[in-house]
């Protein structure tokens, strides 16, 4: 039997199950791979918002990470929230060992409207922008990092999610170097997305460690989480979960 790819994911935990690294691990599991998980924080949020955030040491998330690589492997990486710039600076120097594509999700705000990232922290996005595989930000978190123009020169390549905007169709641009392909799905009306981008992220990952080109990987994740949005199973008063069970 073949082994399946070994998917590291690096981010934070949605007690709620919607986002983060749960959702991640959701995603990885059902599209196939093996997942693995360095938690940077825990955060006590639901559909409605988050409560609290506890940010885990550099140390103690420098140590899982090396806990799952230096034993299980890992073939591909994603990287969600983060919690703070020195854990996004040891997340940068342990990725510059590793010969591994990277999918990297700019968190900085939950779908309730949490902030998930400080300024000093979004400031170190830069390391790792430079050295990920893809990095994948929303219409707002794009302006954040300085707009499209200034990210094109630090990424090696950008997927601009287009789901922030308000056009029927939704366009998902994937950029790289001097080539542009866009991803088209219809816009679905649900208030059901909390969990949306980083699944997206993780599924792509998921799709290069298993030997998919980049194109490939986002349109096969575009699919998933589109398929998501039209399971969603209701759950919670505000920006509920998607449906990503098996059986969706």
């Amino acid at each position: 039997m073949k082994q399946p790819a070994r998917i590291l994911t690096i981010a934070g935990s949605d007690c709620s199950g919607g986002a983060g690294l749960q959702a991640d691990l959701k995603a990885i599991t059902l599209l196939g791979g093996y997942g693995m998980s360095a938690i940077t924080a825990i955060t006590a949020q639901n559909t409605c918002g988050v409560y609290a955030v506890e940010v885990l040491s550099p140390e103690m998330v420098a140590a899982q990470i090396d806990a799952c690589v230096g034993d299980i492997g890992v073939d591909a990486v994603k990287i969600g929230m983060l919690g703070s710039a020195a854990i996004a600076h040891m997340v940068a120097d342990r990725l510059e060992k590793l010969d591994v594509p990277v999918v990297f999700d700019p968190v900085m705000v939950a779908t309730s409207g949490g902030v998930l990232a400080d300024a000093d922290t979004i400031a170190a996005f830069g390391r790792l922008m430079a050295l990920a595989t893809l990095t994948t930000p929303n219409l707002p978190e794009l302006a954040a990092l300085g707009g499209e123009a200034a990210v094109r020169l630090k990424a090696k390549a950008l997927l601009v999610k287009g789901g922030h905007g308000d056009q029927p169709v939704i366009e998902d641009r994937l950029i790289g170097g001097d080539t542009e392909q866009v991803f088209t799905s219809a816009r679905i009306d649900t208030r059901h997305t909390h969990g949306t981008g980083c699944t997206l992220a993780s599924a792509i990952a998921c799709g290069l460690g298993q030997g998919m080109d980049l194109p490939a990987a986002v349109k096969r994740g575009s699919d998933f989480v589109h398929a998501g949005l039209l399971a969603a199973p209701g759950f919670g008063a505000g920006h509920g979960p998607m449906g990503i069970y098996a059986g969706a």
